[in-house]
């Protein structure tokens, strides 16, 4: 071997050792108020739709993985659009750290179990209501909760805010799965597996429902997959490359979405409320393959991914071309959270600890 090709193999060699190590790299975000406030930045659209908003915003079920960032956003873009809109958000507890934050924004907070009879009747009137109520693990077991949660009490909620424009999160999992390469577009027609995706279903026929009956004008957000640092489906996968887990790839591709892009879409849908109403899949445009998100979350950590299983040849997936066209593509993309994410976990970040159970085919969850 000549000098220079002992040199070449030498570099490739190191090249290959420093790929190996863990990048030893700053958190993407130094502290978690830090990320709140980038999940919780307005777009110059939802600064615009605050304008135009006509009056109050209610968000129920705003306690959750989304809505605290979501209702922030809100006020936050209320404030620079310089319009006085209370935003109100319901939730049955609110931890102090959220707490915090809200009342930071200007967002009012009511603690309400509102399936306690009477519990609607005491929240305040709006024109504008995003319901963001929801149960999905733990449905397993106890199927009823389940179905009260998102059915019996989303009926509730329709009936006593018929004369509001109302925004309704649901989900993907109501379609069928789709071979890879084709998600479900609005017009396909809902398979839901197992009993959560059922209620979503059902969830969405409540407000049907009202719509028909008393004109309610509403939209079906039928949401894949919002991720951000402290959970989703990166966060699933990367903790498991991190932590030398299998990574099952059986549920081979993914659709998912940052959640500050899913936020701000769902502010701006307002004005496409309907009856009977729309629908509009809100997530991501790439096809994220998992096998391939371990590889690279693997080169990032100094790891190698343990995946198990072989890809099927159907997934759970959404086409959010729609969407795409009225609000445009998200500005972070996949690759640019996984980046972040691997930063996050190897620094320590805080955890939701809220495991998507993407893997699921069975709809048991």
């Amino acid at each position: 071997m000549c000098l220079r090709d002992a040199e070449r193999s030498a570099d490739m060699a190191k090249t290959k050792k420093q790929a190996a190590r863990p990048r030893r790299v700053a958190r993407p975000f130094a502290t978690v108020d830090a990320l709140e406030r980038k999940l919780s930045e307005p777009t110059a659209g939802v600064i615009e739709a605050m304008k135009d908003l006509g009056g109050d915003l209610l968000i129920l079920g705003a306690g959750g993985k989304m809505g605290p960032t979501l209702a922030q956003m809100a006020a936050r873009a209320c404030a620079t659009a310089r319009v006085d809109w209370n935003v109100t958000c319901v939730s049955r507890k609110f931890p102090p750290d959220i707490q915090r934050r809200l009342d930071r924004c200007g967002v009012k907070t009511i603690a309400a179990d509102l399936l306690s009879p009477g519990a609607l009747d005491g929240l305040p009137d709006a024109p504008n209501v995003i319901y963001m109520l929801g149960r999905k693990f733990g449905s397993t077991g106890a199927e009823w909760e389940t179905w009260a949660t998102n059915v019996f009490l989303a009926g509730l909620a329709a009936n006593r805010y018929k004369c509001a424009r109302i925004v309704a999160f649901s989900s993907g999992n109501v379609y069928p799965f789709e071979p890879i390469g084709r998600g479900s577009t609005e017009t396909t027609v809902p398979e839901p597996v197992g009993e959560y995706a059922a209620s979503c279903l059902g969830r969405e026929r409540m407000f049907d429902y009202y719509s028909q009956h008393a004109g309610t004008k509403m939209l079906h957000f039928r949401l894949n997959y919002a991720v951000e640092l402290r959970y989703g489906v990166p966060y699933d996968v990367g903790r498991k490359v991190c932590n030398d887990c299998p990574v099952d790839v059986t549920m081979g591709y993914a659709n998912m979405v940052w959640q500050g892009y899913a936020n701000a879409v769902a502010l701006q849908c307002f004005p496409l409320a309907s009856s009977p109403p729309r629908i509009l899949n809100v997530t991501g445009p790439e096809t994220v393959s998992i096998r391939r998100m371990a590889e690279r979350f693997g080169a990032l950590m100094g790891k190698k991914p343990q995946c198990v299983g072989e890809e099927a040849p159907t997934a759970l997936l959404s086409n959010a071309a729609q969407c795409h066209r009225l609000f445009g593509y998200p500005q972070v993309s996949i690759d640019m959270v996984v980046e972040w994410v691997a930063q996050w976990i190897m620094t320590g970040g805080e955890s939701l600890d809220m495991p998507t159970h993407y893997e699921t085919r069975d709809g048991r969850f």
